[in-house]
């Protein structure tokens, strides 16, 4: 059951590869992998998202697909991440929030912006990727592994994607927050 408290893990302590060229591409898909794992949605680290705690980013996404406040808190019972995301998968047609195949990337980046921005050693790690190519790459195959990443070379990786669009809009996060602070001390001198 998600909390609507806003208190934080303790930081990851990582060594972190920086990366620089296009060329690179960092796979990752278990969330216990070091040191990327952390870009999966079962990495275990709660998130704020909606005004609710969730324990982990695959919590808040699967959230928002039931149509019914029952099969929601149903979803989130399960014990694990992984089993949150088995059992929002089965849901019925009918379970399912009205234009979820329509709603369901923009939900996942809000998730992913919350996750990035609010714990610094994630987002110092997704930054630390340079322009590498991130990749979620399944080992069992699947249309859900295909569509969310990639099952031996195959499928659309769209949480790696959505993962280098918030990774490039903290950048000018960041960048615009450093002007701001470059125009004010220029103020106060």
């Amino acid at each position: 059951m998600p909390k609507t408290s806003n208190s934080r893990s303790k930081p990851l302590e990582l060594t972190v590869r920086v990366t620089g060229t296009t060329n690179d591409e960092i796979r990752f898909y278990r969330a216990n992998e070091k040191p990327y794992g952390v870009f999966s949605n079962l990495f275990r680290r709660a998130i704020t998202f909606e005004d609710v705690e969730y324990p982990t980013a695959e919590h808040a996404y699967q959230a928002g697909k039931a149509r019914k406040e029952a099969v929601r808190d149903w979803i989130l019972s399960a014990p694990s991440p992984s089993l949150v995301a088995m059992a929002a998968h089965g849901l019925y047609t009918w379970d399912i929030a009205p234009n979820w195949s329509k709603t369901k990337f923009a939900r996942m980046k809000g998730v992913l912006l919350a996750k990035y921005t609010q714990h610094d050693d994630l987002k110092q790690l997704l930054l630390s990727t340079g322009d590498a190519r991130l990749v979620e790459s399944a080992t069992v195959d699947n249309a859900v592994n295909r569509l969310w990443g990639e099952v031996n070379g195959v499928g659309k990786n769209m949480l790696g994607t959505l993962l280098m669009e918030v990774r490039e809009e903290i950048r000018q996060l960041e960048l615009q927050e450093e002007a701001s602070n470059s125009a004010r001390e220029g103020l106060a001198a």
